[in-house]
Protein backbone atom coordinates (compact mmCIF):
# COMPACT_ATOMS: atom_id res chain seq x y z
CA UNK A 1 0.00 0.00 0.00
CA UNK A 2 2.91 2.33 0.70
CA UNK A 3 4.19 1.94 -2.85
CA UNK A 4 0.80 2.76 -4.37
CA UNK A 5 0.45 5.83 -2.15
CA UNK A 6 3.92 7.05 -3.06
CA UNK A 7 3.31 6.54 -6.78
CA UNK A 8 -0.03 8.34 -6.54
CA UNK A 9 1.59 11.31 -4.83
CA UNK A 10 4.29 11.34 -7.52
CA UNK A 11 1.63 11.24 -10.25
CA UNK A 12 -0.30 14.14 -8.70
CA UNK A 13 2.91 16.17 -8.28
CA UNK A 14 3.82 15.50 -11.92
CA UNK A 15 0.35 16.63 -13.04
CA UNK A 16 0.75 19.86 -11.04
CA UNK A 17 4.19 20.52 -12.55
CA UNK A 18 2.95 19.76 -16.07
CA UNK A 19 -0.02 22.11 -15.60
CA UNK A 20 2.25 24.87 -14.30
CA UNK A 21 4.55 24.50 -17.30
CA UNK A 22 1.71 24.28 -19.80
CA UNK A 23 -1.93 24.92 -18.76
CA UNK A 24 -3.11 23.10 -21.89
CA UNK A 25 -2.54 19.88 -19.95
CA UNK A 26 -5.93 20.41 -18.26
CA UNK A 27 -7.79 21.11 -21.47
CA UNK A 28 -10.67 18.64 -22.07
CA UNK A 29 -9.15 17.50 -25.37
CA UNK A 30 -5.78 16.70 -23.85
CA UNK A 31 -7.29 14.97 -20.82
CA UNK A 32 -9.51 12.78 -23.02
CA UNK A 33 -6.58 11.89 -25.30
CA UNK A 34 -4.38 11.07 -22.30
CA UNK A 35 -7.11 8.93 -20.71
CA UNK A 36 -7.54 7.11 -24.02
CA UNK A 37 -3.83 6.29 -24.19
CA UNK A 38 -3.79 5.21 -20.55
CA UNK A 39 -6.61 2.81 -21.36
CA UNK A 40 -4.85 1.38 -24.41
CA UNK A 41 -1.45 0.99 -22.79
CA UNK A 42 -2.88 -0.03 -19.43
CA UNK A 43 -4.59 -3.15 -20.83
CA UNK A 44 -1.38 -4.81 -22.04
CA UNK A 45 0.60 -3.40 -19.08
CA UNK A 46 -1.67 -5.37 -16.73
CA UNK A 47 -0.73 -8.54 -18.58
CA UNK A 48 2.96 -7.66 -18.53
CA UNK A 49 2.71 -6.95 -14.79
CA UNK A 50 1.11 -10.34 -14.04
CA UNK A 51 3.95 -12.12 -15.84
CA UNK A 52 6.54 -10.09 -13.92
CA UNK A 53 4.83 -10.93 -10.62
CA UNK A 54 5.06 -14.63 -11.56
CA UNK A 55 8.83 -14.20 -11.94
CA UNK A 56 8.94 -13.98 -15.73
CA UNK A 57 8.97 -11.35 -18.46
CA UNK A 58 7.09 -10.90 -21.75
CA UNK A 59 8.96 -9.31 -24.65
CA UNK A 60 6.42 -10.27 -27.32
CA UNK A 61 3.76 -7.67 -26.46
CA UNK A 62 4.32 -5.31 -29.38
CA UNK A 63 4.58 -8.04 -32.01
CA UNK A 64 1.48 -9.79 -30.68
CA UNK A 65 -0.43 -6.47 -30.88
CA UNK A 66 0.68 -6.19 -34.51
CA UNK A 67 -0.41 -9.75 -35.28
CA UNK A 68 -3.87 -9.38 -33.73
CA UNK A 69 -4.29 -6.00 -35.42
CA UNK A 70 -3.43 -7.49 -38.82
CA UNK A 71 -5.83 -10.40 -38.27
CA UNK A 72 -8.63 -8.03 -37.29
CA UNK A 73 -8.19 -5.66 -40.24
CA UNK A 74 -7.72 -8.44 -42.80
CA UNK A 75 -10.56 -10.47 -41.31
CA UNK A 76 -13.21 -7.78 -41.55
CA UNK A 77 -12.00 -6.02 -44.71
CA UNK A 78 -10.63 -8.73 -47.03
CA UNK A 79 -11.67 -12.11 -45.66
CA UNK A 80 -15.22 -10.87 -44.96
CA UNK A 81 -15.48 -12.26 -41.46
CA UNK A 82 -18.15 -10.89 -39.19
CA UNK A 83 -16.63 -8.68 -36.52
CA UNK A 84 -17.49 -11.07 -33.64
CA UNK A 85 -15.56 -13.82 -35.44
CA UNK A 86 -12.61 -11.51 -36.14
CA UNK A 87 -12.46 -10.23 -32.55
CA UNK A 88 -13.02 -13.66 -31.01
CA UNK A 89 -10.43 -15.23 -33.30
CA UNK A 90 -7.84 -12.60 -32.41
CA UNK A 91 -8.43 -13.01 -28.68
CA UNK A 92 -8.36 -16.81 -28.91
CA UNK A 93 -5.13 -16.80 -30.92
CA UNK A 94 -3.48 -14.43 -28.45
CA UNK A 95 -4.53 -16.59 -25.49
CA UNK A 96 -3.27 -19.75 -27.22
CA UNK A 97 0.08 -18.11 -27.94
CA UNK A 98 0.24 -17.10 -24.29
CA UNK A 99 -0.44 -20.75 -23.39
CA UNK A 100 2.43 -21.76 -25.69
CA UNK A 101 4.71 -19.34 -23.81
CA UNK A 102 3.60 -20.86 -20.52
CA UNK A 103 4.20 -24.41 -21.77
CA UNK A 104 7.70 -23.60 -23.03
CA UNK A 105 8.59 -21.88 -19.75
CA UNK A 106 7.14 -24.50 -17.40
CA UNK A 107 7.50 -27.77 -19.35
CA UNK A 108 10.46 -27.18 -21.65
CA UNK A 109 12.12 -25.13 -18.87
CA UNK A 110 13.25 -22.42 -21.26
CA UNK A 111 13.98 -18.97 -19.80
CA UNK A 112 11.03 -16.55 -20.24
CA UNK A 113 13.39 -14.05 -21.86
CA UNK A 114 14.28 -16.51 -24.65
CA UNK A 115 10.71 -17.74 -25.14
CA UNK A 116 9.13 -14.30 -25.47
CA UNK A 117 12.06 -12.91 -27.48
CA UNK A 118 11.44 -15.67 -30.02
CA UNK A 119 7.76 -14.76 -29.90
CA UNK A 120 8.64 -11.14 -30.63
CA UNK A 121 10.43 -12.20 -33.82
CA UNK A 122 7.97 -14.89 -34.92
CA UNK A 123 4.80 -12.81 -34.46
CA UNK A 124 6.29 -9.81 -36.21
CA UNK A 125 7.31 -11.97 -39.15
CA UNK A 126 3.88 -13.64 -39.25
CA UNK A 127 2.12 -10.25 -39.22
CA UNK A 128 4.25 -9.00 -42.10
CA UNK A 129 3.72 -12.20 -44.09
CA UNK A 130 -0.06 -12.23 -43.64
CA UNK A 131 -0.33 -8.58 -44.67
CA UNK A 132 2.12 -8.94 -47.55
CA UNK A 133 4.23 -6.34 -45.75
CA UNK A 134 1.68 -3.65 -46.59
CA UNK A 135 -0.51 -1.39 -44.51
CA UNK A 136 -3.90 -2.89 -43.67
CA UNK A 137 -7.02 -1.00 -42.67
CA UNK A 138 -10.79 -1.16 -42.39
CA UNK A 139 -11.72 -0.06 -45.91
CA UNK A 140 -14.40 -2.33 -47.29
CA UNK A 141 -15.04 -3.77 -43.84
CA UNK A 142 -18.78 -3.28 -44.05
CA UNK A 143 -20.84 -2.58 -40.96
CA UNK A 144 -18.37 -2.30 -38.09
CA UNK A 145 -19.57 1.02 -36.70
CA UNK A 146 -21.00 -0.70 -33.63
CA UNK A 147 -17.64 -2.26 -32.88
CA UNK A 148 -15.83 1.01 -33.61
CA UNK A 149 -18.12 2.82 -31.17
CA UNK A 150 -17.41 0.22 -28.50
CA UNK A 151 -13.65 0.15 -29.09
CA UNK A 152 -12.84 3.77 -29.91
CA UNK A 153 -15.85 5.87 -28.87
CA UNK A 154 -16.68 7.79 -25.72
CA UNK A 155 -19.02 6.70 -23.00
CA UNK A 156 -21.09 8.79 -20.56
CA UNK A 157 -20.92 11.92 -22.71
CA UNK A 158 -23.33 14.59 -21.46
CA UNK A 159 -24.74 17.47 -23.51
CA UNK A 160 -27.06 20.32 -22.58
CA UNK A 161 -29.02 22.71 -24.81
CA UNK A 162 -27.72 26.28 -24.84
CA UNK A 163 -29.80 29.47 -24.98
CA UNK A 164 -29.33 29.67 -28.73
CA UNK A 165 -30.82 26.22 -29.14
CA UNK A 166 -27.55 24.55 -30.05
CA UNK A 167 -26.32 21.53 -28.11
CA UNK A 168 -23.37 22.23 -25.82
CA UNK A 169 -21.10 19.53 -24.48
CA UNK A 170 -21.11 19.57 -20.69
CA UNK A 171 -18.99 16.46 -20.11
CA UNK A 172 -16.81 15.11 -22.95
CA UNK A 173 -17.25 11.53 -21.77
CA UNK A 174 -14.74 8.80 -20.99
CA UNK A 175 -12.87 7.02 -23.79
CA UNK A 176 -14.06 3.43 -24.17
CA UNK A 177 -10.53 1.96 -23.71
CA UNK A 178 -10.24 3.80 -20.38
CA UNK A 179 -13.58 2.37 -19.20
CA UNK A 180 -12.49 -1.11 -20.32
CA UNK A 181 -9.26 -0.65 -18.33
CA UNK A 182 -11.23 0.32 -15.22
CA UNK A 183 -13.40 -2.79 -15.54
CA UNK A 184 -10.36 -5.01 -16.02
CA UNK A 185 -8.62 -3.35 -13.07
CA UNK A 186 -11.50 -4.13 -10.72
CA UNK A 187 -11.75 -7.73 -11.95
CA UNK A 188 -8.02 -8.43 -11.78
CA UNK A 189 -7.78 -6.74 -8.36
CA UNK A 190 -10.18 -9.33 -6.97
CA UNK A 191 -8.36 -12.15 -8.76
CA UNK A 192 -4.88 -11.08 -7.67
CA UNK A 193 -5.50 -9.67 -4.20
CA UNK A 194 -8.61 -11.46 -2.95
CA UNK A 195 -8.33 -15.01 -4.23
CA UNK A 196 -6.31 -18.16 -3.61
CA UNK A 197 -4.96 -17.93 -7.15
CA UNK A 198 -3.49 -14.51 -6.39
CA UNK A 199 -1.73 -15.83 -3.28
CA UNK A 200 -0.34 -18.71 -5.30
CA UNK A 201 0.92 -16.33 -8.01
CA UNK A 202 2.79 -14.19 -5.48
CA UNK A 203 4.18 -17.29 -3.79
CA UNK A 204 5.45 -18.70 -7.09
CA UNK A 205 7.06 -15.39 -7.97
CA UNK A 206 8.87 -15.15 -4.63
CA UNK A 207 10.13 -18.72 -4.52
CA UNK A 208 8.90 -21.27 -7.05
CA UNK A 209 10.57 -24.23 -5.36
CA UNK A 210 9.15 -23.41 -1.92
CA UNK A 211 5.69 -22.94 -3.43
CA UNK A 212 5.91 -26.33 -5.16
CA UNK A 213 6.94 -28.03 -1.92
CA UNK A 214 3.92 -26.36 -0.28
CA UNK A 215 1.59 -28.15 -2.67
CA UNK A 216 1.06 -25.39 -5.25
CA UNK A 217 0.80 -26.47 -8.88
CA UNK A 218 3.46 -23.98 -9.92
CA UNK A 219 3.43 -24.97 -13.58
CA UNK A 220 -0.28 -24.29 -13.90
CA UNK A 221 -0.05 -20.98 -12.02
CA UNK A 222 2.84 -19.69 -14.13
CA UNK A 223 1.29 -20.86 -17.40
CA UNK A 224 -2.02 -19.20 -16.50
CA UNK A 225 -0.22 -15.87 -16.05
CA UNK A 226 1.04 -16.08 -19.64
CA UNK A 227 -2.42 -17.04 -20.92
CA UNK A 228 -4.02 -14.02 -19.19
CA UNK A 229 -1.22 -11.78 -20.46
CA UNK A 230 -1.72 -13.06 -24.01
CA UNK A 231 -5.47 -12.45 -23.90
CA UNK A 232 -4.99 -8.93 -22.52
CA UNK A 233 -2.37 -8.18 -25.17
CA UNK A 234 -4.75 -9.42 -27.88
CA UNK A 235 -7.51 -7.17 -26.53
CA UNK A 236 -5.10 -4.23 -26.49
CA UNK A 237 -4.05 -5.00 -30.06
CA UNK A 238 -7.68 -4.87 -31.22
CA UNK A 239 -8.34 -1.59 -29.39
CA UNK A 240 -5.14 -0.03 -30.72
CA UNK A 241 -5.99 -1.07 -34.29
CA UNK A 242 -9.21 0.93 -34.04
CA UNK A 243 -7.32 3.84 -32.47
CA UNK A 244 -4.77 4.02 -35.30
CA UNK A 245 -7.41 2.98 -37.91
CA UNK A 246 -4.70 1.07 -39.79
CA UNK A 247 -1.88 -1.36 -39.07
CA UNK A 248 1.65 -1.13 -40.47
CA UNK A 249 2.94 -4.62 -39.67
CA UNK A 250 6.62 -3.66 -39.81
CA UNK A 251 6.43 -1.17 -36.92
CA UNK A 252 2.96 -1.40 -35.36
CA UNK A 253 3.39 -1.92 -31.63
CA UNK A 254 7.13 -1.28 -31.59
CA UNK A 255 8.47 -0.95 -28.00
CA UNK A 256 5.07 -1.70 -26.43
CA UNK A 257 6.75 -4.42 -24.38
CA UNK A 258 9.03 -1.76 -22.90
CA UNK A 259 6.04 0.43 -22.04
CA UNK A 260 4.44 -2.54 -20.29
CA UNK A 261 7.59 -3.38 -18.32
CA UNK A 262 8.20 0.26 -17.44
CA UNK A 263 4.60 0.74 -16.25
CA UNK A 264 4.82 -2.40 -14.10
CA UNK A 265 8.16 -1.37 -12.60
CA UNK A 266 6.89 2.14 -11.93
CA UNK A 267 3.82 0.58 -10.33
CA UNK A 268 5.87 -1.33 -7.79
CA UNK A 269 6.38 -4.69 -9.49
CA UNK A 270 9.75 -6.20 -8.62
CA UNK A 271 11.72 -7.57 -11.55
CA UNK A 272 12.63 -10.46 -9.23
CA UNK A 273 8.96 -11.46 -9.07
CA UNK A 274 6.56 -11.90 -6.21
CA UNK A 275 5.74 -8.22 -5.70
CA UNK A 276 3.31 -5.81 -7.31
CA UNK A 277 -0.33 -4.80 -7.43
CA UNK A 278 -3.00 -4.16 -10.04
CA UNK A 279 -3.69 -0.54 -8.94
CA UNK A 280 0.05 0.10 -8.93
CA UNK A 281 0.40 -1.05 -12.54
CA UNK A 282 -2.44 1.23 -13.65
CA UNK A 283 -0.98 4.20 -11.75
CA UNK A 284 2.43 3.40 -13.25
CA UNK A 285 0.90 3.45 -16.73
CA UNK A 286 -0.68 6.83 -16.02
CA UNK A 287 2.61 8.19 -14.68
CA UNK A 288 4.50 7.01 -17.74
CA UNK A 289 2.03 8.58 -20.17
CA UNK A 290 1.84 11.86 -18.24
CA UNK A 291 5.65 11.99 -18.52
CA UNK A 292 5.31 11.41 -22.25
CA UNK A 293 2.60 14.09 -22.44
CA UNK A 294 4.89 16.51 -20.62
CA UNK A 295 7.62 15.90 -23.21
CA UNK A 296 5.13 16.60 -26.02
CA UNK A 297 3.58 19.70 -24.43
CA UNK A 298 6.99 21.25 -23.81
CA UNK A 299 7.88 20.80 -27.46
CA UNK A 300 10.79 18.47 -26.68
CA UNK A 301 11.89 16.12 -29.45
CA UNK A 302 9.57 13.11 -29.30
CA UNK A 303 12.53 10.76 -29.76
CA UNK A 304 13.35 11.48 -26.12
CA UNK A 305 10.26 9.50 -25.12
CA UNK A 306 12.34 6.35 -25.27
CA UNK A 307 15.15 7.97 -23.29
CA UNK A 308 12.63 8.89 -20.60
CA UNK A 309 11.25 5.35 -20.62
CA UNK A 310 14.74 3.85 -20.31
CA UNK A 311 15.58 6.18 -17.44
CA UNK A 312 12.33 5.20 -15.72
CA UNK A 313 13.11 1.47 -15.95
CA UNK A 314 16.65 2.07 -14.69
CA UNK A 315 15.40 4.18 -11.78
CA UNK A 316 12.83 1.52 -10.93
CA UNK A 317 15.49 -1.19 -10.95
CA UNK A 318 17.78 0.85 -8.71
CA UNK A 319 14.92 1.60 -6.32
CA UNK A 320 13.98 -2.09 -6.18
CA UNK A 321 17.61 -2.99 -5.41
CA UNK A 322 17.73 -0.41 -2.63
CA UNK A 323 14.46 -1.67 -1.11
CA UNK A 324 15.69 -5.26 -1.16
CA UNK A 325 18.93 -4.30 0.56
CA UNK A 326 17.01 -2.46 3.27
CA UNK A 327 14.81 -5.49 3.84
CA UNK A 328 17.86 -7.74 4.18
CA UNK A 329 19.49 -5.35 6.65
CA UNK A 330 16.34 -5.19 8.76
CA UNK A 331 15.97 -8.97 8.69
CA UNK A 332 19.61 -9.49 9.75
CA UNK A 333 19.24 -6.87 12.50
CA UNK A 334 16.19 -8.67 13.94
CA UNK A 335 17.67 -12.17 13.79
CA UNK A 336 19.46 -13.36 16.96
CA UNK A 337 23.21 -13.62 16.77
Amino acid sequence: MRKELGITILLLALCVVTTALNPKFLSPTNLVNTANLIGLYGVFSLGAGLVIISGGVDLSVGSLCALTGVLLTLGVSEWHWSWPVAVGGGLLLAALLGAAHGWLVTRARLPPFIVTLCGLLIYRGAARYLAGDRTTGFSGAGEIEELRRIAAGRLFRLTVPSESGAVREWFPGLPAPFVILLILTVGLWFVLHRSVYGRYLFAVGRNEQAARFSGVNTRLVIASAYVIAGALTGLAGILIAFYTNSVVPSNHGNFYELYGIAAAVLGGCSLRGGEGSVPGIVIGTALLLVLQNLVNLLGIDSSLNFAVMGAVVLAGGLLDQWIQRRKLRRASARSPE
